[in-house]
């Protein structure tokens, strides 16, 4: 789990594997569902932690679709909310970012961190 260094939005995280898989269909079952639980978490944090009303997902797999590095698998989720249309990528070659990355991590920290047991 890793904040995007070059978010498309505030709340951006990254979900990879340990190992450098390249393709979806050669992760282990294992890590699969590691994978998944990661998810499950990082959903969680953008829409309890930021508010998020929505969640885009998204994963490219291979060179041809956009990976930078073929052979490292993973997957994008970026919040979304009602009304966030941000157009000064397109028309400005910009990205805006309405957060200072350092806050948005102190405000999904706490999701990631393991849980404590009860003594």
């Amino acid at each position: 789990m890793a904040l995007n260094r070059y978010p498309y939005q505030a709340g951006h995280l990254l979900i990879l594997p340990r190992g450098h898989i390249g393709r979806i269909q050669d992760l282990p079952e294992a890590c699969r569902k590691e994978m998944d639980g990661w998810m499950v978490k990082a959903m969680n944090a953008l829409e309890d932690g930021m508010g998020s009303q929505g969640i885009n997902i998204g994963l490219n797999q291979g060179k041809a679709a956009g990976a930078g590095i073929a052979e490292h698998l993973h997957w994008h989720l970026v919040p979304r909310w009602e009304g966030d249309h941000n157009f000064m990528p397109v028309l400005g070659e910009t990205f805006v970012l309405p957060e200072d990355p350092m806050h948005t991590f102190d405000c999904l920290i706490q999701w990631f961190l393991p849980e404590e047991e009860d003594s």
